[in-house]
């Protein structure tokens, strides 16, 4: 026997036994996952508009705990590039057999080393535990289940914003180095080349401080108030889009966007002993895109 024969061999039997040690999983599916997306091609930087399906089985036991969606971004090597990991609009104990739960989210591609396709991985898990849910579809292992695809594209021309006064210096969460942020102060200056022509501005923000009262946030271009919000503190972050006219931006060759908050802390001072943070801190903005209409 050749040794190219018996390596064919030896692998073809070490193929065989990997497939056999699989355990499939044989428990009911609680739900089917689906995955769509406004494009299936995006500029890394880029906000798609991301919406979620769960299709729960007809048959579905009651949900006895709140579970998370877990959505996972791999590259071709299926290496892991980022999440989007968030609790679902209406929690999982709601959920009934038969029920449609169907709800949309705007995500920013992070800029990642990497382009060309990747693979969309969805499952349901419990935060205290890390248990998984089995739910129907193509299962990638360990109860994580395919959905969709996306093309990663270089990062366009997009409009270049600055970051001017009245900004901190940027953060990075400790477990995920592609979640970065800014804190503003209590006025905090957005500056960018003026396109003149309409567009679609994008401020991705939240506050994580509890003891916080509401805050009015108040977005203007010179004189006239674009958008105004409240944001609450310790809820979910919010994602704002404003469609802008080329009068809006004004007819010079730079267009600057002021973020005003009504109300600013220190932590240092509102947690005393516990914090040592004695900047002033406004909130906390994760994202600022401007689109070209």
């Amino acid at each position: 026997m050749s040794c190219r024969r018996l390596t064919c061999l030896v692998i073809a039997a070490l193929v065989g036994a990997s497939v056999g040690c699989r355990q499939q999983d044989t428990a009911p599916p609680v739900a089917t996952p689906s995955f769509k997306t406004n494009m299936t091609r995006v500029a890394q930087g880029s906000p798609i508009d991301v919406t979620y399906r769960f299709a729960v089985a007809p048959n579905a036991p009651p949900f006895t705990k709140n579970y998370r969606v877990m959505v996972h971004m791999l590259d071709s090597d299926e290496e892991l590039m980022w999440t989007d990991d968030h609790d679902p609009p209406t929690p999982t104990e709601q959920w009934k057999p038969g029920q449609i739960i169907e709800y949309a989210r705007t995500i920013f591609i992070p800029i990642y080393p990497y382009l060309g396709m990747a693979t969309i991985e969805m499952g349901l898990y419990s935060a205290e535990s890390e248990e998984r849910l089995p739910l129907a579809g193509e299962d990638a292992g360990q109860r994580a289940y395919r959905v969709g695809s996306l093309e990663m594209l270089p990062q366009t021309d997009n409009l270049f914003v600055i970051f001017r006064d009245g900004w901190h210096s940027p953060e990075t969460a400790q477990n995920n180095a592609t979640v970065e942020w800014q804190w503003t102060r209590k006025d905090a200056t957005l500056s960018m080349r003026n396109p003149k022509r309409d567009v679609l501005f994008y401020l991705h923000a939240d506050q994580p401080a509890s003891l916080l009262q509401p805050q009015q946030v108040t977005v203007t271009i010179g004189a006239q108030q674009i958008d105004e919000f409240v944001l609450q503190p310790r809820a979910p972050d919010v994602v704002r889009k404003v469609p802008l006219t080329a009068a809006q931006l004004g007819s010079s060759d730079t267009t600057d966007i002021v973020i005003h908050v009504d109300k600013t802390f220190v932590p240092a001072t509102v947690a005393p002993g516990q914090a040592q943070d004695r900047r002033e801190l406004g909130i906390r903005v994760y994202h600022v895109f401007v689109q070209p209409r």
